[in-house]
């Protein structure tokens, strides 16, 4: 069984469940005045998401092995609907360029316009876990400025689902930071950014180290924005990467 590299899948999640709210729906008896009511309803949401998959060397040759996961979340100039364009930069540049990864590499595309949603790509990564054998105690983030942001987002969101993250150049919520002090993390920002602040990323930092956190940060002090072509480049973050699993917040 053979996959080219940087395979190009379309799928459909036909039925996204937002759960409601529980609580007391009673309407007011009465005319004017502010009244306490609660919103239960079902909603049904259907998602498609183009991405680029690709399975390393050896995938086919057992049917027990399982394999770690990198979800790769590009910037906002590769949105739209020309699945090249994510091939750009990070982990799928390198896969285009003959680089063999250790991993399963799952890179989505973002449509134009639109913002990276945690609950499309929480979708995302139950249908590849589901078609295929990763090892769902080693599943990685890692993105680049707007995908810098989604990975901040996505691991707040779920904040047990994931082995590690690696932020480059994104943008997080400190308030939110507990959530993942038990989350390896490693960021990373070019000291000369004017698009995105480094002091976005040292918040974050700064925040998780307040409670705790198990987190590291690497500047490029003579970088601008791209912070992410030397970050992809180097074998360490691939390294770091393996040497965590996913374990339970405390």
């Amino acid at each position: 069984m053979s996959f080219s590299v940087g395979m190009s899948v379309t799928f459909l999640v036909l039925s996204l469940f937002v759960a409601g709210c529980v609580g007391d729906s009673r309407r007011p008896s009465a005319g004017a005045g502010q009244y306490a009511l609660t919103l239960d309803r079902e909603v049904t949401r259907r998602v498609v998401c183009r991405y680029l998959l690709y399975l390393p060397d050896g995938y086919a040759e057992s049917e027990e092995r399982r394999w770690p996961l990198i979800l790769f979340l590009h910037g906002a100039g590769e949105r739209g609907d020309d699945i090249e364009k994510v091939k750009l930069h990070g982990p799928p540049k390198l896969i285009a360029q003959g680089r063999r990864l250790p991993f399963i590499v799952v890179s989505p595309q973002c449509p134009a316009g639109e913002w990276w949603s945690c609950e499309v790509l929480d979708a995302l990564l139950c249908e590849v876990e589901t078609r295929y054998r990763v090892d769902r105690d080693r599943v990685y983030v890692t993105g680049l400025s707007m995908g810098g942001f989604g990975t901040w987002d996505l691991a707040l969101k779920y904040p047990d689902r994931f082995a590690a993250i690696a932020p480059i150049c994104g943008r997080g919520m400190p308030l939110l930071a507990e959530r993942i002090r038990h989350l390896p993390v490693w960021v990373f920002h070019g000291a000369r950014d004017d698009v995105v602040p480094i002091e976005e990323s040292q918040r974050m930092v700064d925040a998780l180290k307040r409670c705790g956190g198990n987190v590291k940060f690497t500047v490029y002090p003579d970088a601008g924005h791209d912070a992410w072509t030397e970050t992809y480049n180097n074998p360490a973050l691939y390294e770091w990467f393996l040497q965590n699993r996913r374990r339970a917040r405390e």
